[in-house]
């Protein structure tokens, strides 16, 4: 097998015959599996939000809008975001 040069840790090198060594896998439990699900909601809630909030402009639109009609449709947008993706409880 030819040796392929790879970039590892922002370094390049040569493979080895290790590099493609079949390594043992173990299964998680339940319960580790449910901890990293619950550590990646906590870590990326935030840019969830941040992707599904209307833009700036939007939202001063909205909110324009909302003090002439009496309408709560800028209130409405946040809530539908913040409901969809939850802070969660630490």
């Amino acid at each position: 097998m030819n040796n392929i040069t790879i970039t590892e840790n922002g370094v390049e090198r040569e493979t080895i015959p290790s590099d493609f060594e079949t390594k043992e896998v173990t299964q998680l439990t339940e319960a580790e599996t449910a901890e990293i699900v619950a550590a990646s909601k906590i870590s990326n809630y935030g840019e969830l939000r941040a992707e599904a909030y209307p833009s700036l402009t939007e939202q001063a639109d909205m909110a324009y809008w909302d003090r002439q009609n009496g309408t709560t449709t800028l209130d409405d947008a946040i809530k539908a975001v913040k409901d969809a993706y939850p802070k969660p409880v630490a």
